[in-house]
């Protein structure tokens, strides 16, 4: 399915079995107590002689990383925004273990904030693609011939085990991405695990998360304008959040509520059975301090 050199076979040493000579930990994850210091997105050699404005003007586009096609990889992510954005970043790194290629992943929308956002309402979708060329292909959207399949059913949808490692991934997501030539992942919530992964795959998370996933230039413009304000009129900024049904629901927090209310928020609890925690001690959750 396209693509010219191959990287079949179990991965060994490094994601998807080529070999990195990787800092040690303490240069990759230590703290960045100056500025140029070392991090998953800059190499050590080239750290100590950027500066802020440098790293700005450096926008040549990496080489494309070319690779046997495994097959397609759709992710359906659940959760709020820091879930979804976490599972992205697992998600690339999944595509990139397996040689597959990633479709651009489908937002949340069914949970309670019925929030009708696409990723490129959120984060800067071509920044997205074509900063990780050179580790993983991203699309926008299937090719017509395979989504022609899609539409006929021609694909499988699961959701994989949670906290899973890498090895999961190889010996029982891969082949069914070889057998079906596209997966569908419809949750994807903490599936892979955060410990016990090589370094090239912490790497990849970390620089998925602080470099690829960049903010819209509308998102961006209003972040610079709140530190524009605490910079002029002092240190604190008042942000109302939604306070969500679900929130209170599985919290159990019913403090304020009537009794009709604190009714309608455990049958809510019991009506998913995925949420195991039933029966909740509202006075007890707020004196532990667990309570919003």
């Amino acid at each position: 399915m396209g693509g010219k050199a191959a990287t079949g076979g179990k991965p060994a040493g490094g994601i998807g079995g080529e070999k990195h000579s990787s800092p040690p930990v303490g240069e990759t994850w230590g703290p960045r107590v100056l500025k140029g210091w070392p991090s998953c997105l800059t190499a050590p050699d080239e750290a100590a002689v950027r500066t802020d404005h440098a790293v700005e003007k450096a926008a040549a586009l990496p080489p494309k990383r070319i690779y046997r096609n495994n097959g397609y990889l759709m992710v359906s992510c659940n959760g709020g925004l820091n879930q979804m954005r976490a599972a992205i970043c697992d998600m690339v790194v999944i595509a990139r273990y397996l040689n597959v290629t990633l479709v651009v992943p489908e937002l949340d929308k069914t949970s309670f904030w019925n929030d009708p956002s696409e990723f490129q309402d959120i984060f800067d979708v071509e920044h997205f693609i074509t900063s990780l060329r050179d580790e993983v292909r991203i699309l926008r959207e299937l090719p017509p011939r395979v989504k022609r399949r899609v539409e006929l059913g021609m694909f499988h949808s699961m959701p994989p085990i949670s906290w899973s490692d890498i090895s999961y991934y190889h010996n029982q997501i891969l082949p069914l991405i070889r057998k079906h030539k596209v997966l569908h992942l419809n949750r994807t919530d903490a599936r892979l695990a955060n410990n016990g992964l090589p370094m090239d795959i912490q790497k990849l998370r970390c620089r998925v998360n602080y470099g690829s996933l960049r903010f819209t230039a509308e998102i961006e413009d209003l972040g610079k304008r709140v530190i524009r304000m605490l910079r002029q009129n002092g240190p604190f900024l008042v942000l109302h959040l939604r306070y969500e049904m679900d929130m209170l629901a599985f919290s159990g927090c019913t403090q304020g509520c009537s009794n009709e209310e604190a009714e309608e928020l455990t049958r809510m609890r019991y009506a998913y059975p995925w949420w195991k925690e039933k029966i909740i001690d509202s006075d007890l959750k707020r004196k532990d301090g667990f309570c919003p």
